[in-house]
């Protein structure tokens, strides 16, 4: 049985806010990693093209941007996770450092805390994910 690719539907998936700086090292990132992994380039070009565009220093408190320490939970599973969104060459799962050029990472960019998405999983199903708290710093298990 061959998997329907996963889409999400933009009408439906919450706002997202994104730095101009982010924005075009981020679209650099996913145009370059098309032929590697289409699946997340796909996914983050969309996300890039759907968000609203903000110079770095009106980017909200709340919002996951590069480099924030996130804590999101899997509404499939109740598994609550902390991390740090990063750029691939920072990208550690053992330090709890995702990178943006994975599905889970692309997924939550731009998200603010209570937002919840639909993101897609390598094996083609997707899971909801919800945003509890968004921080510069890192967060202490709370969540």
């Amino acid at each position: 049985m061959t998997r329907k690719p996963t889409t999400i539907d933009r009408s439906s998936a919450p706002p997202v806010v994104i730095s101009a700086a982010d924005e075009e090292r981020l679209y650099g990132l996913a145009s370059a990693a098309a032929s590697r992994t289409p699946a997340v380039s796909s996914l983050l070009l969309r996300e890039i093209e759907r968000a609203t565009v903000v110079a770095p220093e009106d980017v909200p408190p709340g919002v996951v941007s590069m480099h924030s320490h996130v804590a999101y939970r899997d509404e499939a599973t109740g598994e609550t996770r902390r991390v740090q969104l990063v750029y691939p060459p920072d990208a550690d799962i053992d330090a709890g450092r995702v990178s943006v050029l994975t599905l889970i990472g692309a997924g939550l960019l731009g998200l603010a805390a209570g937002q919840s998405i639909l993101c897609p999983m390598q094996d083609g199903r997707e899971r909801l994910i919800t945003v509890l708290e968004v921080s510069r710093e890192p967060l202490d298990g709370r969540g």
